[in-house]
């Protein structure tokens, strides 16, 4: 195992006199050194409990022969930036992360890495950094939020949402909403649905970047202080074998990735996500791939907010290894990727059985024969979209309906708060998506309107924005090409008719080439709504959404 690139030579006295300012003796320059990213902040419930982790993870390292060395990575909250001006600053942080991650990683010539993440682009983020950086590494997460109680009944923080839109309808008091309010997010961690954090966290132990639980033990658990010391522990091994993230993370995981994701009916986020990881992987990652594996992947997880089961559920019935145990029943995993355990995803999974058919369904008695994730593709979208079809109510599957068209998130909103959406009606949400927003913002508080005022069944909403993992409903996100690029969402004139169908990947606007090619004629490209500061930067360097959002150099 190597030492510590800067423990011999009179040419690293300089910097050795710097470790000597830090208080590190002679042993501790002696020993590899690995850096710990921490996620820890006082703002995201997810991430209030890191600085814990954090500490676990200190201990493992040392008590394997490394020296750790912890430093910071930014998270936001997007439950506390939904809906606002401040949910154009989640997505674009994942390239934030990354890079500052790489940076602080490659400056400091760290022999190994423990990234200690949680929340929605923070994971995704910080996968990305580890591709670039492809020294050894292992993650361990915050872990998920236990569930919230309300009127006898486990809640989270979708129904919180769909609360205020009961309220909104009537349906509500203000004391019925001030129970959610003081009752559906009861502890530290990851929101404790299927949401992006949570499917991010889980995807991670499929890809093979954590240890087994990393996605499902709950925050509060004593055993996630556990796994995170063996996680300190273990990236001292994978030092040891010169087991890189790039090795993990091949191509073949990917496809475990996207297998499992179908599986555990993941967030359409992770459609974002995935691609953009494995592109720094050096891997371009089709979306058409994704239809391919979902009609041969059944969904076996209803978790919130398709269904009413949770986080701690999962964890309970045998987490992600018995899900990836159940698929490898139909061989419809790769179970000889090697993973930061050391072992194949097939050492890692044997004997982890299915506790619970009711939270996990086996692969013979599935909630679907396909996978919760769909790509649709039609005039409308010709470079695909995306939707979490088993977040979608069955008659809603196939909808066809008169376009309600709005430039941004608050005019819908108003407009399905004011009672003006009516059963039947597909509303249209543009000028959200990466480069026109910018920053891609999530949809959640429309598309909980629409479930809180009962249109939940009868109403679908399409967007070049993107939606949490907390959404459900006939929600379709990620169109491209955007509205800022004239991609065809642009053209959309209210009363048009649109047509989908998610079990046959369509979705068409009803009307002619010719009309839309008029139409075309008369579009003036939008002036763009933030020109200055880092969201200016982001716009000009951002792909569309069916490429991951990934920013490249023109």
């Amino acid at each position: 195992m190597a030492n510590n690139y800067f423990c011999e030579g009179v040419d690293k006295a300089p910097q050795r006199s710097l470790f000597n300012a830090l208080g590190m003796t002679k042993e501790e320059m002696e020993r590899p050194l690995v850096g710990i990213v921490s996620s820890y902040n006082e703002i995201v419930p997810g991430h209030m409990n890191i600085d814990k982790i954090v500490e676990a993870v200190r201990m493992g390292v040392a008590m394997a022969g490394g020296t750790p060395v912890v430093f910071p990575a930014i998270a936001v909250c997007d439950g506390i930036a939904m809906g606002h001006q401040g949910m154009k600053y989640s997505l674009v942080t994942r390239d934030l992360i990354a890079d500052s991650t790489e940076c602080m990683a490659l400056a400091h010539h760290f022999d190994a890495l423990v990234m200690v993440p949680n929340c929605d682009k923070n994971v995704p983020g910080l996968l990305m950094a580890a591709a670039r950086v492809n020294v050894p590494t292992v993650f361990v997460s915050g872990g998920p939020m236990l569930a919230g109680r309300v009127k006898g009944k486990k809640t989270s923080l979708s129904s919180m949402f769909e609360a205020v839109g009961s309220y909104n309808a009537g349906k509500f008091t203000l004391e019925d909403v001030e129970e959610f309010e003081n009752k559906a997010c009861p502890s530290c961690g990851s929101c404790s649905g299927m949401y992006t954090a949570n499917s991010m966290n889980c995807l991670t132990e499929v890809l093979g970047m954590g240890l087994k639980g990393n996605g499902t033990i709950p925050a509060v658990y004593s055993e996630r202080l556990k796994l995170a010391k063996r996680a300190g522990m273990q990236v001292m091994e994978l030092l040891r074998q010169n087991i890189r993230p790039r090795d993990i993370m091949t191509e073949a995981a990917f496809r475990n990735a996207i297998a499992a994701d179908m599986a555990l009916g993941c967030s359409t986020n992770s459609m974002l996500h995935l691609p953009a990881i494995a592109h720094e992987c050096g891997i371009e990652l089709d979306l058409e791939m994704v239809n391919e594996i979902s009609e041969r992947t059944p969904n076996l997880c209803h978790l919130a907010p398709a269904g009413h089961t949770y986080m701690e559920d999962l964890n309970e019935a045998g987490g992600v290894y018995a899900v990836l145990n159940e698929l490898s029943k139909k061989e419809l995993i790769d179970t000889s990727c090697i993973t930061c355990t050391g072992k194949t995803v097939g050492e890692n999974i044997a004997g982890c059985v299915n506790k619970d058919p009711e939270i996990i369904r086996p692969i013979d008695d599935p909630f679907m024969p396909n996978g919760g994730i769909a790509v649709l593709r039609g005039n409308l979208a010709p470079d695909t979209c995306v939707v979490k079809r088993s977040a979608v109510a069955p008659e809603m599957l196939k909808h066809e309906g008169p376009a309600r068209v709005y430039e941004c998130e608050e005019d819908a909103i108003d407009a399905i708060r004011g009672g003006k959406i009516n059963p039947g009606d597909v509303v249209v949400i543009r000028y959200e998506g990466p480069k026109g927003g910018p920053g891609m913002r999530e949809m959640l508080n429309p598309t909980s309107a629409i479930q809180g005022m009962g249109l939940g069944s009868s109403v679908a909403l399409i967007t070049d924005g993107r939606f949490s993992g907390a959404t459900r409903g006939a929600s379709i996100g990620h169109v491209s090409p955007e509205a800022a690029l004239g991609g065809n969402i642009a053209l959309v004139k209210e009363g048009d008719i649109i047509a989908i169908d998610i079990n046959a990947h369509s979705i068409q606007l009803k009307v002619s080439d010719e009309e839309l090619e008029e139409r075309r004629k008369n579009w003036v490209p939008r002036e763009p709504r933030i020109k200055t500061g880092y969201l200016s930067r982001y716009a000009s360097l951002v792909t569309s959404a069916n490429r991951g959002a990934v920013l490249e150099i023109k």
